[in-house]
């Protein structure tokens, strides 16, 4: 008998208690033994594309924390990367991308697409080798929106202006770089199935920025085609959804793409949380600055997120990524307090 993954019965609809807990960049620079390994990568791309290492890196907060769900360690901007684009990362910058031109668009190279992202499938297959069994295995992929942000910019920008005019000035182009990029997205998830990955998430960091037109056209919709390949191609696979700083427009999304789990940010209400958990599996929520601070910041999020939502179907996460500055002590309390909870 295959060991039980919790966090596949609660994106099924069932309520575990404690809930499963994972976070967003688990692998990352508040850990010393990532710091350790990323200096010996090279790049931040290098990194990702070794899979000795970028197996060693994702494993690191499995072994430490016992989290019940490892996701890949990639980046969204593997995608673009791929085909063709330029990517690389400067320290105290980001990602710097050369600017896409709507003349460009039709040009990108599909021909290698996959080629040059084996070494992400090799990492996805060793990890479903080295995992503990009950340890569920997260794929993922930037949403088109994000992805296009960065691609449009060059750069992360406060509002992503550069997209959103863009958008307005060629929208034919823009159109076509959101199909593209949701065609080959969907592509990259379900080879990462393929490679081993018990569910894929669906990061939309820039949902926030949109007014309601332009968040149905460049969110919704590109997620939804999305999720329809992937479910035609493996309909037993859940795929999480995670559009940051929707705010209302959280109350129709899961309907609308199709997606079976929700993440949420933390300027969700608890109430409107719980709400949302009628329809399904939620996941967060927890600001990721309560976590950096501990004490009893830290105890009163996770207790009221517990209080909420601990009755239902819901994953234990933070709000958005953890940051660097967190001390590991707070992740082990956190992790006590979820694991204590019933």
């Amino acid at each position: 008998m295959p060991e039980k993954r919790i966090m596949l019965d609660v994106l099924k609809g069932e309520t575990v208690s404690p809930p499963p807990l994972w976070m967003m960049r688990q692998a990352g620079r508040y850990l010393p033994e990532y710091r350790e390994t990323r200096k010996r990568a090279g790049s931040f791309l290098d990194l990702c594309y070794d899979p000795d290492l970028a197996v060693e890196v994702t494993l690191q907060p499995i072994e430490r924390f016992g989290f019940d769900a490892s996701i890949l360690f990639s980046d969204i901007l593997v995608v673009p990367n791929a085909l063709g684009r330029d990517v690389r990362f400067e320290e105290g910058r980001g990602p710097i991308l050369k600017p896409i031109t709507a003349a460009e668009i039709s040009a990108l190279n599909s021909e290698t697409f996959h080629v040059n992202l084996e070494p992400v499938y090799e990492t996805v297959r060793r990890l479903r080798v080295k995992l503990p069994g009950p340890t569920t295995l997260i794929g993922f992929c930037g949403a088109p929106w994000t992805v296009a942000t960065y691609m449009i910019a060059g750069h992360g920008t406060p509002d992503q202006g550069p997209a959103r005019l863009f958008a307005y000035r060629e929208p034919e182009a823009f159109a076509r770089l959101l199909t593209i990029l949701a065609d080959h997205s969907a592509a990259y998830l379900i080879r990462q199935i393929e490679a081993g990955a018990d569910v894929v998430q669906i990061f939309d960091s820039w949902s926030g920025v949109l007014d309601e037109p332009s968040f149905e056209a460049f969110c919704v919709e590109p997620v939804a085609e999305i999720v329809r390949q992937v479910k035609a191609a493996h309909p037993d696979v859940p795929v999480i959804g995670f559009p940051k700083g929707a705010g209302d427009r959280y109350r129709d999304y899961r309907k609308k793409t199709g997606i079976a789990g929700l993440g949420l940010d933390w300027t969700v209400p608890l109430s409107m949380a719980k709400t949302l958990q009628r329809e399904g599996a939620v996941q967060g929520n927890l600001d990721p600055l309560r976590l950096v601070a501990g004490g009893k910041a830290l105890a009163d999020g996770v207790e009221a997120i517990l209080g909420s939502l601990g009755g239902g179907p819901l994953i234990f996460n933070l709000g958005h990524g953890i940051t660097p500055e967190t001390p590991v002590a707070h992740v082990e309390a956190m992790v006590k307090m979820v694991r204590s909870h019933r």
